[in-house]
């Protein structure tokens, strides 16, 4: 099947303009008549199901959790970009444009990423008139402050909890629908199969997690927002429900998967402190506004961080990149990390994590502070507690979290960092309306790989995920409706949902019957261990091909050998993660099999044999200039189509932070 993106025509400026001026539409009283079905509810699927129903479609919405409000979308923190230039300070469109395309180190699609950062501020207006409760200047104005890889202030902030304020904005919206009768919710419902009639994706098999009976569902489109496959790696910042379970029965029924080797490390990270871990805490990327980080020059040095003076510390990232600093785009801040502590200066009991240092921040705000309050002659005491205020009323609950979980108070002490998996940049093939190699499935947010390319920027995640729900699929999804309104809802006695249905259970009945030695947990371990050492922060050809070899003999010795107590028709967490894990354990190979294909290293993807006599990412743009979508062959065999990269208002070149 040749891939078609269905780009607009026109300047890369006006796409969206024509696309909307020249796409079919559907009245009213038919949208009353068609059904959708979205699956998640994190801020993509609550944005879409809120603002499909509000339009007048029927839709039924599906999440896992208890309650919408559970999605991961909540543990976001730092904030969500939006080009609105209110700081003065030279943002715009395009200049949003070109740093996520720079930041995704040219590999992503254009006209995907230019409609990303023009609908940008049309989500912040959203947002405020939801009542999110955005920090704010002196004068009300919104406040902004920086991320990686950027050299303006654009990011829009809710302490640091906005991906919590942002899904509680989305979250009442749908919840307004729910009352309305226009949205039905079920939650505790995982989507296990999707069902195609007539090419056409026509409806889900959802299991009900609670009594664990399977539904039929019938939808005349489906909508996929069910996040990303960090947990592929088992340590991760991602909570342990997420999973891949959702894009791969759609991967498997014939929709592409792109990019899956495009996974984001985050360097900014609590460390692993023993095998006992079942997840990894993230320390938002804001805090590198104002933390700066360092490691002692010295190898092996074991003091005190504050015991060791400023002239024997290292403030690696200033002194590399002196253009951006510490606010360097994720995948050059990890490495960074990675190399230092691989070279023997790491810090902490394992010695695999750097510092994070907020005592010249402190010191800073605290003699702003006390100017502000004529506090002239004021003493070192009075200006350290000054800024410590000012320190606490912008991470204050990140700050908190940091010494819950460590015993360490970072007001006093730097914190340690080490870099860890966090956020997935491939996923479904789409094209320019956001459709799959699928008719009617429909992919948005994390789940499709469409706006970040090898690297996503930070506080881009919300952006794109509220972008898709709020303003892009109402208008895309229409297009495809409008061709549908002669069809009637599909009785789900239909053979393609026996079918569907018959293939789900006889995948449960055999992870009951196995009845082994080993627990779930055990196999997702074991995966997450090859997929970090061989297909993490770096990679080699001899490693990827390990990898391939070690996850396939894993998901054999999996299927004869896993243990899973309890039974099937009940509320059963075991039976749940096992059919996850299955799942991963076959995205694991296709993971490696695409890093292994590209030869080349950009962005997040860090090939070992290509590499800059720098150390950086060395890009292959003659050979490897590609969206890699690969299509699922009988036997978790995979064929590699291309969709070629061309780009009209950027210039291809090396990426540069210093």
């Amino acid at each position: 099947m040749e891939l078609n993106a269905k780009i607009p025509e026109g300047p890369l400026a006006e796409k969206w303009t024509y696309y909307k001026g020249h796409s079919k539409l559907v009245n009213p009283s038919n949208k009353r008549n068609l059904e959708i079905i979205v699956v998640g509810t994190g801020l993509a699927g609550a944005s879409a199901s809120a603002s499909l129903a509000e339009l007048g479609y029927q839709v039924k919405t599906f999440c896992f959790q208890d309650s919408p409000r559970r999605a991961h979308s909540i543990a976001a923190q730092g904030g969500i970009n939006a080009a609105k230039n209110y700081q003065n300070d030279g943002d715009s469109v395009f200049r949003l444009f070109y740093d996520t395309i720079k930041g995704g180190d040219y590999r992503s699609r254009e006209a995907n990423t230019y409609r990303l950062a023009e609908v940008s501020g049309n989500i912040i207006d959203q947002c405020v008139a939801q009542g999110v409760p955005f920090a704010r200047e002196y004068g009300g104005l919104l406040a902004n402050r920086s991320f990686g890889g950027v050299q303006v202030q654009r990011t829009f902030y809710a302490a640091g909890q906005t991906g919590q304020q942002l899904l509680l904005g989305a979250y009442s919206a749908l919840e307004r629908q729910v009352a309305l009768g226009k949205v039905t919710m079920y939650s505790r419902h995982e989507m296990l199969d999707l069902v195609i009639i007539d090419g056409k994706a026509r409806g889900i098999i959802a299991r009900n997690l609670v009594t664990g009976k399977l539904e039929r569902h019938f939808g005349h489109a489906v909508v996929l927002a069910s996040g990303g496959y960090g947990n592929v790696f088992y340590l991760s910042t991602n909570a342990m429900g997420s999973n891949v379970t959702a894009s791969w029965k759609a991967h498997k029924r014939g929709a592409y998967f792109a990019n899956p080797c495009y996974t984001q490390i985050h360097p900014t990270c609590i460390p692993i402190s023993g095998d006992h871990q079942s997840k990894l805490t993230l320390m938002s990327e804001s805090l590198r506004n104002d933390g700066r980080i360092w490691v002692p020059k010295q190898k092996g040095d074991s003091r005190k961080p504050n015991d060791i003076p400023q002239e024997e510390r290292d403030y690696y990232l200033e002194r590399r990149y002196p253009a951006f600093g510490n606010l360097v785009p994720r995948d050059v801040a990890s490495r960074g990390a990675k190399e230092r502590c691989d070279a023997g200066y790491g810090v902490g009991a394992s010695k695999q994590a750097v510092y994070l240092d907020f005592a010249s921040a402190i010191q800073r705000y605290g003699k702003a502070a006390a100017h502000k309050a004529q506090m002239h002659d004021a003493d070192a005491d009075t200006i350290t507690r000054l800024g410590k205020q000012v320190i606490a009323e912008k991470y204050g609950n990140l700050f908190e979290m940091y010494e819950k979980i460590t015993g360490e108070n970072p007001y006093e002490v730097p914190m340690r960092i080490y870099p860890a998996i966090h956020y997935t940049m491939g996923g479904l093939w789409v094209d320019y309306e956001l459709m799959t190699t699928i008719q009617g499935l429909y992919a948005v947010g994390e789940c499709n790989f469409s706006d970040h390319g090898a690297n996503r920027l930070g506080a881009s995640a919300l952006m794109q995920g509220l972008a898709d729900g709020y303003f892009v699929i109402p208008y895309t999804i229409a297009n495809y409706l409008s061709g549908e309104i002669r069809t009637q809802s599909i009785p789900t006695d239909h053979p393609a949902f026996a079918e569907a249905e018959k293939n789900v259970q006889d995948r449960l009945d055999k992870l009951m019957s196995i009845q082994g030695t080993h627990s779930v947990d055990y196999y997702h371990k074991a995966l997450g261990k090859i997929m970090w050492n061989k297909c993490g922060m770096s990679r080699n050809a001899q490693g990827l091909k390990e990898a391939i070899q070690e996850v396939r003999a894993l998901r054999e010795e999996f299927w004869k050998d896993v243990r899973i107590p309890g039974a099937q028709n009940e509320l059963n967490p075991e039976l749940e993660k096992a059919g996850r894990v299955a799942d991963f354990l076959e995205l694991g190979e296709l993971l490696a099999t695409d890093a292994l294909q590209r030869e080349e290293s950009c962005g997040a993807h860090y090939r070992e044999e290509s590499v800059t006599d720098e150390g950086e990412a060395k890009r292959d743009d003659s050979r490897f200039c590609y969206v890699s979508a690969w299509e699922n062959k009988e036997g978790n065999n995979f064929e590699l189509h291309k969709e070629p990269l061309e780009f009209e208002l950027v210039h291809l070149t090396q990426r540069s932070y210093k």
